[in-house]
């Protein structure tokens, strides 16, 4: 199985749960591994037949903050839900890391994996 992957992608929103979570933007930082047959793009060197991971980096940013919702978790399965529908990802795992949420801890989050790699 091919896998195109982004990692570490800092984005800002707002998201959470208090009141005070909705007036502001965070940084949550996200990593991405999506299963794609990578060979109908190298066969000829072709970026339309690939997942581009520069234009997925803006959508991504773009679906959390036209998207907004108070849990990581509910931003993890509508992501995941969005991006398999919109560039028929068979399989992908979502992480979402909310950065010093936490006060002794350097990130909280969530992790999912939706699909199959068949």
């Amino acid at each position: 199985m091919d896998k195109v992957f982004i990692k570490g992608l800092s984005i800002q929103t707002t998201i959470g749960f208090f009141a005070w979570e909705k007036e502001i933007k965070q940084t949550l930082e996200l990593d991405v591994v999506m299963a794609w047959d990578i060979r109908p793009a190298a066969l000829n060197d072709e970026l339309d037949k690939t997942l581009d991971y520069a234009e997925l980096s803006v959508v991504i940013e773009e679906f959390a903050n036209n998207n907004p919702v108070d849990l990581l978790e509910t931003l993890a399965e509508r992501l995941a839900t969005f991006l398999m529908k919109e560039y028929q990802i068979p399989w992908l795992k979502l992480t979402i890391h909310k950065p010093n949420a936490v006060h002794n801890a350097r990130s909280v989050g969530v992790e999912i994996e939706r699909g199959s790699c068949n």
